[in-house]
């Protein structure tokens, strides 16, 4: 006679258990997570614009006048072509490059803004005007007076 070796597997119910607890703490945890993570965009969006507030004030010093919105931030990365010309142009620029928002968006600028010298932004998630949660704009103006930091 053979000995058949019994192993003894999971019943049904105990995976059932087991997959309903997971689902719980899945319900509990993926949130939070995800709160994290819209949180950390806002950051590096305003990283993002203290490092180009910089530059901006660094042009200005060098070139009397802040970057026209047709010029556009390309005005901090290569030297602009339009009118006001920048005669004292940093060789090697202001930025490296031009950061990108966490949605891989160009950041927007126009200058004059709304009652300050310049204004930079962006549209969001959604890449349009306006909107909630992910697709809100963020501007300088979200920081306090733009253009005076």
């Amino acid at each position: 006679m053979t000995h058949i070796k019994q192993t003894r597997g999971f019943s049904l119910i105990e995976i059932m258990v087991v997959l309903v607890i997971m689902g719980l703490l899945a319900s509990v945890v993926a949130p939070n997570v995800m709160e994290a993570l819209s949180g950390s965009k806002v950051q590096k969006v305003k990283a993002d614009f203290a490092n180009i507030e910089t530059a901006l004030k660094m042009y200005k010093l060098d070139n009397f006048v802040y970057p026209t919105t047709e010029q556009g931030l390309e005005a901090l990365v290569s030297a602009p072509t339009s009118s006001p010309e920048a005669k004292n142009w940093r060789k090697g620029g202001y930025l490296p490059e031009l950061p990108m928002d966490p949605w891989q968006n160009p950041y927007l600028y126009s200058s004059p803004g709304d009652g300050h010298p310049y204004e930079i932004y962006t549209l969001g998630a959604d890449g349009v005007r306006g909107g909630m949660e992910e697709g809100i704009d963020i501007g300088n103006w979200d920081q306090g007076t733009p253009g005076q930091n």
